[in-house]
């Protein structure tokens, strides 16, 4: 049996180890932290607009796992806020435990507070990751799904400094590139302005200290927008977002609230006594990131040259998913990409051919877009994502969104991938 070496155990993380188990492969999933999911423990937000397209075509192909389990634990679904469509918003406290006992009942081993820091290669062929505490982890094949946020350094570098966010790096260690300690070149995302980065999308409030008539609106229909007074709109602030399907007007004049538990803000952040002018939100208090009010993580800064099988240039057993994979912003799409990376990192093992999603469907039009328009200037100045910006607008020039659920079932059986990652190799 193949084994298979996970390292980042975020949503792309999970999801890889997941295929390559279903695949057939031993697996084993490192993660520096005490928990899952990475951004996913304070995100929340999947199937909005294009995203809800992939999600079905995940299923379709017999790797839509992870979401059947945000499905299971969603607080709101078919939510509408300004520029988005029939999202669900995931529980943020119920997801995390959720995720680990499907891995281990898939019968995925979990190496948690093992924060992998360098590598063993022979050639161009990893052998081993090694762990902090200096154990080699060997395997056959190897994927690294660590993103790109993080260390603190780079978050003072190119933003506002550590903003105490949910990667936690001061506790457990930053992150390190496995492809860049192989010596792969790795490229670093831009801003419109030229500069490096960009940074996360929202932050969250603790749901007691914003006005109980907010609080009891939210329960009920997962999302209110309050206006904001003129003289606190930073229209400015909507260019340095990762997230630039948010990059709209009405999230520069208002406060756009979800409910996942916490109180999602739709602003990557918001000066306290700014916030605390806005009606309703007199006492309000960030929860993630605790400084909320000065900044918040910068991602970005790590991206590995791949192939449309998300194999990693330079190294011969080595792929890459999530934010490594390109200028994908997203859980839907960190998922998307942690699928296709643990199956072909299993046909490698297995010496058959890995394989690309066609094109004809959203997902394998996004992992292959993406590269292309990576290889360009412009390209490197954007972020894509299924659910708005640049990519969503492809996607219906292209006619491959809807949400018509025999129609996305009828697409992925024409392109010969009904149930495709829902099958062991051997």
């Amino acid at each position: 049996m193949p084994r298979v070496a996970v390292i980042g155990g975020g949503w792309a993380g999970c999801a890889a180890a997941l295929s390559a188990r279903k695949a057939g492969a031993e697996v084993v999933l490192v993660e520096r932290t005490d928990c899952l999911l990475g951004t996913g423990l304070v995100g929340g937000i999947f199937r909005n607009n294009g995203r809800y397209t992939a999600a079905e075509e995940m299923f379709a192909m017999g790797g839509g796992d992870l979401f059947r389990l945000a499905d299971s634990v969603a607080r709101h679904t078919n939510v509408e806020f300004p520029g988005h469509r029939h999202a669900s918003l995931y529980d943020v406290a119920l997801i995390e435990p959720a995720v680990r006992s499907y891995l281990l009942e898939q019968g995925v081993q979990l190496r948690m507070m093992a924060r992998a820091c360098d590598v063993r290669l022979r050639e161009s062929r990893l052998e081993a990751v090694v762990l902090a505490g200096g154990e080699a982890l060997e395997a056959d094949v190897f994927v690294e799904a660590t993103g790109t946020a993080g260390p603190q350094g780079n978050c003072a570098k190119y933003g506002n400094g550590c903003a105490m966010c949910i990667l936690r790096c001061p506790s457990w260690g930053g992150r390190v590139s496995i492809a860049a300690r192989a010596g792969v070149a790795e490229s670093m995302g831009r801003r419109p302005d030229g500069s490096y980065g960009a940074m996360s999308g929202s932050c969250k409030l603790h749901k007691g200290s914003v006005d109980p008539a907010i609080a009891a609106e939210l329960d009920r229909n997962g999302v209110v927008v309050v206006p904001i007074p003129r003289e606190l709109v930073h229209a400015d602030k909507l260019a340095a977002k990762a997230c630039q399907q948010y990059a709209l007007p009405e999230y520069a004049e208002n406060l756009v609230l979800l409910d996942t538990g916490h109180v999602k803000l739709m602003t990557s952040f918001f000066p306290l006594e700014e916030l605390r002018r806005v009606p309703g939100m007199a006492n309000a208090r960030y929860e993630d990131p605790y400084a909320g009010g000065k900044g918040n993580s910068i991602r970005y800064l790590a991206l590995s040259p791949r192939d449309d099988t998300l194999k990693v240039e330079g190294v011969d057993n080595l792929f890459c998913a999530g934010e490594k994979a390109g200028l994908l912003v997203g859980h839907t799409e960190a998922i998307c990409t942690g699928v296709l990376a643990g199956h072909n990192a299993v046909r490698l093992a297995l010496r058959q051919p890995t394989v690309t999603i066609p094109r004809t469907t959203a997902v394998g039009d996004a992992i292959s877009f993406v590269r292309e328009q990576m290889q360009t200037e412009e390209g490197m100045a954007q972020k894509y994502t299924f659910s708005g910006a640049v990519y969503f607008q492809r996607m219906k020039a292209l006619g491959l969104y809807t949400t018509d659920i025999p129609t996305i079932q009828h697409r992925v059986a024409a392109a010969g991938f009904a149930d495709f990652f829902a099958r062991k190799l051997g």
